[in-house]
């Protein structure tokens, strides 16, 4: 249950990131921070939800991970479009 609680937490937290990612050119610093700020704060939902780094919970957080900054990536190519 801890792990997909952690799992949704991430995926929620990486949504602005994805957006923020989308936003910028490839390879600037913002695009790099974009993706990398989120981390500390995945390592630390491991922490507090007791997952530890056991090999089993590594597809669940990153695919959660990917898939908030899919989602955050989408909907600012979806409001980018649809402001035209």
């Amino acid at each position: 249950m801890n792990l997909i609680i952690a799992s949704i937490l991430i995926f929620i937290l990486n949504i602005p990131f994805g957006y923020w990612r989308a936003n910028h050119k490839k390879l600037t610093l913002q695009w790099f921070l974009a993706i990398h700020i989120p981390i500390p704060f995945v390592v630390l939902i491991r922490l507090v939800f007791n997952l530890g780094f056991k090999l089993y919970t590594y597809p669940f957080i990153i695919l959660s991970f990917f898939l908030g900054q899919l989602i955050g990536t989408k909907i600012y190519y979806y409001k980018k479009n649809k402001a035209k």
